[in-house]
């Protein structure tokens, strides 16, 4: 910085992302309220919903709580608006990289299905590209910087969100 103050050790993301991920839910919900389009309750009955919804919700909750718990076993920060501390290379993160976004993905989908929600599974493209060009980049830059070759070669080898590169 040109004012003589030391950078931020955080990603500096756009926002934080359970707050993305809320407002997802909560615009979804306020526009399927305001200006229904019955898609998804045409074209799946609510058993089906239910089902497709819960297996999402459910697969969406373990990667969240898995990642977390991986990133308190490492001594690292799980808000990522605070300092990485560590990398974590090990157990689900040997898989994908960034398992708690996937996971609020999922269980957004979860939630737009289960709940017939129109504009939330509309929303889920817009969410999906905000947390990727507002979060994950930001931090996949940040950890580069902080973290190096080591960064570096654990991105080389462990896909971004769980496909191959």
């Amino acid at each position: 910085m040109s004012d003589g103050r030391a950078p931020s050790d955080t990603a500096g993301v756009i926002a934080p992302p359970p707050l993305i991920a809320l407002a997802t839910l909560v615009v979804g919900v306020v526009g399927d309220w305001l200006l229904p389009l019955n898609a998804l309750a045409s074209v799946l009955n609510w058993p089906a919903r239910i089902g497709i919804g819960a297996v999402l919700l459910l697969g969406g909750g373990v990667l969240v709580v898995v990642g977390e718990q991986a990133f308190k076993q490492v001594g690292t920060n799980v808000k990522p608006w605070r300092p990485s501390l560590a990398l974590a290379t090990t157990g689900i993160y040997a898989h994908v990289r960034n398992p708690m976004y996937v996971g609020a993905i999922l269980i957004l989908t979860g939630l737009a299905a289960a709940l017939a929600s129109d504009w939330m599974a509309i929303l889920l493209l817009p969410t999906a590209l905000l947390l990727h060009f507002g979060v994950v980049r930001r931090e996949e830059r940040y950890l580069e910087a902080k973290f190096g070759e080591d960064y570096r070669r654990y991105k080389a080898s462990v896909p971004r969100y769980g496909w191959p590169h």
